[in-house]
């Protein structure tokens, strides 16, 4: 595991790490990471969730290190191995696109049709200090590959509740390839989504990380599941979904 100072944390910040968790095990913790909380490294002066591993330090310094990201305003299931072992396996395991991860998501409108997959190339561009992705042609400089799959789950007049699988992992995806199809995330400023669903203002980014499933060191496959956070359920409700 990496050298780094450790983070002075209070009890009321422990507290809440602890209670985040959904899953753990001799090699790895997974966390139901609230909305607003950066994974790693953001600009606002907080800890991030990766500061708050070192409520889970071991006697001898080390602790816990988060094996891949979600972006601050996107909740749900996120790892961190607890050893250098068990980082390298869930490294590759990553690299070889072994995790199957299930996200649930609002949007202004049921996609036409009900499910798909999205294919287009993203490049990412930077405007001032902020980074986007942005769909291009499969042979323009800078183009990464990226598929995702979705299918609507429940839809009415006020809106829909899709599920988003990505098949790949480029920053954004989700919110890039759901906005190419005219279906941008409900509370997406950045990629056009709505502001307001079912009569009541978005408080966020309506994404949720509900499940992922991966290759465990010991053999076999662990599948976690976070339940949906209330933001997320009541916008759900309000629209009868």
């Amino acid at each position: 595991m990496k050298t780094r100072q450790p983070v002075s944390l209070t009890e009321e910040e422990i507290a809440a790490v602890r209670s985040w968790v959904v899953h753990e095990d001799a090699h790895l913790i997974a966390f139901n990471k609230p909305a607003g909380l950066s994974s790693q490294g953001g600009r606002i002066q907080a800890h991030t969730l990766d500061d708050l591993l070192w409520a889970f330090a071991r006697s001898n310094g080390k602790r816990p290190e988060l094996v891949h990201r979600l972006d601050r305003d996107t909740s749900g299931v996120i790892l961190a191995a607890k050893t250098k072992p068990a980082a390298g396996f869930f490294g590759k395991a990553m690299q070889m696109r072994k995790f199957q991860k299930t996200y649930l998501a609002l949007v202004a409108e049921a996609p036409e049709p009900k499910a798909g997959r999205i294919t287009s190339a993203l490049r990412r561009e930077e405007i001032g200090r902020e980074s986007y992705m942005r769909v291009v042609a499969f042979d323009a400089p800078g183009a990464q590959g990226a598929a995702s799959s979705y299918r609507t789950l429940a839809s009415g007049p006020d809106g829909a509740v899709v599920e988003l699988s990505p098949e790949t992992g480029r920053m954004h995806q989700l919110r890039v390839h759901m906005a190419s199809i005219g279906r941008p995330l409900v509370g997406d400023v950045r990629y056009g989504g709505a502001l307001t669903f079912a009569g009541r203002a978005a408080p966020r980014l309506m994404l949720h990380a509900a499940k992922l499933s991966f290759p465990h060191p010991d053999g076999g496959r662990v599948t976690v599941e976070a339940p949906e956070p209330e933001d997320f359920q009541s916008l759900r409700e309000a629209a009868g979904l």
